[in-house]
């Protein structure tokens, strides 16, 4: 009876070690130390897209090419390992793209490892660059700020509907104006032609969910601290489980007008073996 007693705890322990979901990490070397990030079982395309590309050496000598202080820093660009100085980087990419994998309560707060993607103007669905990534560092917000977040995401919602209204019915040189307007945030009139349009656009945007912080997601935004305007945009697909403070000493190096660092800030990143 003890034998079987046995036999029968070593199985169920045997189970619960083989369920036991496994935790992929990744380290990434800079010049300021390492970053150690964990990659989500969640969002599986973007997880095994990023080991197979560390795996092949294909991050090592890229730069830390776009860095915002209380944002976030962005490397992956295939194309600035041999950038000159002062070279516009942030186009270089794989031929491919990861489709979009929203997992609700992923939040981009302080520390999420997440995807960079091309605008929703030109990439509606979502898709994520297959190597380009950035780390959150962002900053604490008050309820009064994550009120105008809010406000924020909607006005930028709405000129992307507005656009993809104007693409669809042909109108491409009041397309080319307003997205002019937009780029040198011409306010006043980006707010003439979207009443011009109020009705179709206000129409459409009721059907897309309008944004709207949970309580979670304030209660996060108000003491850890993110970038909650990106939330249900970007793919986040991991988090930083040690070296913030690396990646806060990133986020404050000097950059020029294009906000890449005016040293480089090279990486190496390989996987750690799975738990």
């Amino acid at each position: 009876m003890k034998n079987i007693f046995f036999i029968s705890m070593m199985a169920i322990l045997l189970v619960a070690c083989q369920s036991k979901p496994r935790e992929t990490l990744v380290s990434i070397s800079t010049p300021y130390g390492e970053i150690i990030v964990k990659l989500y079982d969640s969002t599986a395309n973007h997880r095994e897209n990023f080991v197979k590309l560390a795996d092949k050496g294909y991050f090592n000598g890229t730069l830390f090419h776009r860095v915002i202080r209380n944002f976030m820093i962005q490397g992956g660009d295939p194309g600035s390992k041999n950038a000159l100085p002062g070279a516009l980087l942030g186009e270089g990419d794989t031929n491919y793209t990861v489709p979009f994998e929203y997992v609700p309560s992923y939040l981009h707060k302080r520390g999420a490892f997440a995807a960079a993607r091309e605008s929703d103007d030109v990439n509606p669905s979502k898709a994520s660059s297959a190597s380009q990534f950035y780390i959150v560092q962002g900053k604490v917000f008050t309820n009064e700020e994550l009120d105008a977040v809010e406000l924020k995401v909607e006005r930028r919602t709405k000129q992307y509907i507005l656009m993809d209204l104007l693409k669809k019915e042909g109108k491409e040189d009041e397309l080319k104006a307003f997205r002019q307007m937009a780029d040198s945030r011409d306010t006043a009139n980006i707010r003439l032609i979207i009443n011009k349009y109020r009705n179709a656009v206000e129409a459409q945007y009721m059907r897309t969910k309008p944004f709207k912080l949970t309580e979670e997601q304030r209660r996060v935004y108000t003491t850890v601290g993110g970038t909650p305007h990106l939330d249900g945009a970007y793919t986040v697909f991991g988090e930083v489980v040690s070296g913030m403070e690396i990646v806060d000493q990133i986020a404050a190096v000097e950059t020029d007008k294009n906000d890449r660092p005016i040293q480089d800030i090279r990486m190496t990143i390989k996987v750690l073996k799975e738990k």
